[in-house]
């Protein structure tokens, strides 16, 4: 089958620099994930903090827990995820929807099962300069139907964040952030755009792909592929077979990290405070003094 284009007028197609295969870990209590960005060979990724391919069946799940100094994206592929925080903010995350949280000075809440069977998703952290990072929470959130989505050529595209094949998403990012979710039949060729001095990678979620070069191997789903300089991607899908990857690519913030799990700031000493802050209910955990958890009472009975 012919190669089927989509031109974006791409002049220095972007290398794949680094490779990595996301391996099943524990995390919460009891859920699965794949974690690509976060991990020993890769802390950080410049906005990106942490990128988790999670599995999670009742009754494990991610119970009460605080965030501070960043922003969190999850992205349902499969079921749905119940999500309830200490401002009253709850809701459920089905198969396609999106929630873009901005924890920054602090949030704390828990995201459980809310299905049966096996529920599945993306969750990526996104580093808040820190000039935002102690902003209030807000929520960004988004229906499957509501997301930006078109098909040219072979080549799906939902736009979670960012523009691609014409299409542009409502999500503000504070951080500017692209976040593309693509769908290739067997014969695609896909060329985008992606600005010259951002960091971004491609995590393929099924099928293979050949990336940057397409005299390049073939890569399958759970690898992480970190891309060099250039200003796009170029995509190959050779297989019979559909590929689906998302790329994601954010400005570099270029400040200092300091993180302590769910806190990520700048100094060892903003993450002291963040330690007393939410010790002591305080500075933007107030709330979390008598909150608990709809999911978290039910399992005391």
């Amino acid at each position: 089958m012919p190669d089927q284009d989509i031109c974006s007028y791409i002049n220095e197609p972007r290398l794949v620099a680094r490779k990595f295969l996301a391996r099943p870990q524990y995390e919460g209590v009891g859920a699965v994930v794949r974690r690509s960005i976060g991990r020993f060979e890769l802390k950080y990724f410049d906005p990106l903090i942490v990128l988790d391919e999670f599995s999670v069946t009742a009754p494990a799940g991610f119970p009460d827990h605080p965030h501070r100094g960043f922003e969190t994206v999850t992205y349902m592929l499969q079921g749905a995820i119940t999500h309830e925080d200490f401002e009253g903010h709850k809701g459920t995350i089905e198969a396609g929807d999106l929630q873009w949280m901005t924890a920054g000075r602090g949030i704390v809440h828990s995201e459980m099962p809310a299905a049966q069977g096996t529920q599945k998703g993306l969750q990526l952290w996104i580093n808040l300069a820190s000039k935002h990072k102690m902003i209030g929470p807000r929520y960004q959130e988004m229906l499957s139907k509501d997301i930006a989505e078109t098909m040219i050529d072979g080549i799906k595209v939902r736009v979670i964040a960012g523009e691609a094949l014409g299409i542009k998403s409502p999500i503000y990012t504070r951080t500017p952030t692209m976040y593309l979710d693509f769908t290739l039949k067997p014969g695609a060729h896909l060329q985008q755009i992606i600005p010259k001095s951002w960091n971004a990678f491609v995590y393929i979620l099924e099928g293979e792909g050949v990336f940057g070069n397409q005299k390049s191997q073939p890569v399958t789903s759970h690898h992480i592929l970190l891309l060099g300089s250039g200003d796009g991607l170029e995509a190959w899908n050779k297989s019979s077979k559909v590929l689906r990857f998302i790329l994601v690519g954010g400005e570099p913030l270029g400040e200092s990290v300091v993180q302590f799990g769910p806190f990520v700031m700048n100094t060892q000493e903003e993450i002291d405070q963040t330690i007393d802050d939410f010790e002591n209910y305080t500075n933007g955990f107030e709330k979390a003094r008598h909150w608990r958890s709809e999911s978290a009472i039910s399992l005391d009975y």
